[in-house]
């Protein structure tokens, strides 16, 4: 944290709420929001303090859904304690050990067993009424992202009228696509930097306040083309027909292969092009450069699955023209 008088104002919370004068408090992560983290140790115990500056977070939405996934018996935190007006959380520790850090081929299929199982329990046993619809105008609203941030911003690209109506007419499909799958409990950001690895009811879900009622296909497709970890196509595809076949058998959706390959392939699509945007908004407007780095896989998919569809390979070949060899993992300088 940056604001002293805000840091003291939360040690003083939590050694309240823990009832424990002598506690100290350290950084434990912060995200791509305003939102950081904190861990805390009190009588052998560790608690995990979310700081969330009421003037740039709603504590709101984390409560609602992390209240939705603990009643289905899923490892969302317990919380311990809450101030509301002050957008602080403390709640139970979830540990300090991301899926990211311990997937590799060996342990991929047992971690992707559970993660998997969460997921299906989420959308057949969570009721998303209530929750933000993930209509047309919240999925136009991200793919703008990427020609905004990605094309214009960080390619330095001038698009004709011509290659606008390109955009375009790609972006109408995917919303089309998104729209006519069966509309789910959706976390929104199933990855592997938010599911931790936990000994007992694995996995430990986080960041998950932006949830929506949305297409069957959203998590899925986050966690299987993962923005930060990559698996061979067929290894990937076949947890897709496996999934498919699990949905079909509790009528989530009806058995038809294509159809749900095609709505994974371009639910991805919708995903990574938003991705590309936010990845680089979040490196020249919020200074997190980081993310950079992650521009690569998520290109990359944006290629191959745009590139292996007739609909869209056109789109595929226009973009890997205008990226080219050039290094998309540096800040490119205002012009």
């Amino acid at each position: 944290m940056t604001d002293p008088q805000r840091e003291k104002a939360l040690l003083h919370w939590a050694r309240n709420a823990l009832n424990d004068a002598t506690l100290s408090i350290e950084p434990a992560s912060s995200d791509a929001s305003f939102r950081s983290y904190l861990r805390t140790r009190s009588r052998g115990s560790s608690f995990v303090i979310m700081n969330a500056p009421p003037d740039k977070e709603d504590i709101g939405p984390w409560l609602d859904v992390n209240a939705r996934l603990r009643a289905i018996s899923l490892s969302a935190p317990e919380v311990m304690a809450v101030d509301r007006h002050e957008g602080f959380i403390l709640m139970s520790d979830l540990g300090d050990t991301p899926y990211l850090d311990v997937l590799n081929a060996d342990s991929v299929d047992e971690l992707y067993r559970d993660a998997i199982n969460a997921m299906h329990s989420m959308q057949a046993r969570i009721r998303p009424t209530g929750l933000p619809d993930y209509d047309e105008a919240r999925l136009r609203a991200e793919l703008d992202l990427f020609p905004e941030w990605f094309l214009r911003r960080h390619l330095g690209l001038r698009l004709a009228a011509s290659e606008q109506m390109i955009i375009e007419r790609m972006f109408q499909k995917l919303i089309a696509s998104a729209l006519e799958q069966p509309q789910v409990f959706v976390h929104r950001d199933f990855h592997s930097r938010n599911l931790m690895k936990l000994g007992n009811n694995n996995p430990g879900i986080i960041d998950f306040q932006d949830a929506v009622r949305g297409p069957i296909t959203y998590d899925l497709v986050s966690l299987l083309r993962d923005c930060y970890i990559e698996w061979p196509q067929e290894r990937v595809m076949g947890w897709v027909n496996q999934y498919r076949d699990r949905l079909a058998r509790v009528s989530l959706i009806e058995d038809k292969e294509l159809r749900f390959k095609r709505w994974f392939d371009w639910m991805g699509l919708q995903r990574h092009l938003k991705v590309l945007g936010i990845f680089c908004r979040l490196a020249y407007r919020d200074g997190k450069t980081r993310y950079l780095q992650d521009l690569p896989l998520t290109l990359r998919y944006v290629l191959d699955v745009a590139g292996r569809n007739k609909e869209l390979g056109p789109i595929a070949t226009w973009l890997r023209e205008k990226v080219a060899d050039s290094d998309i993992t540096r800040l490119r300088a205002e012009s």
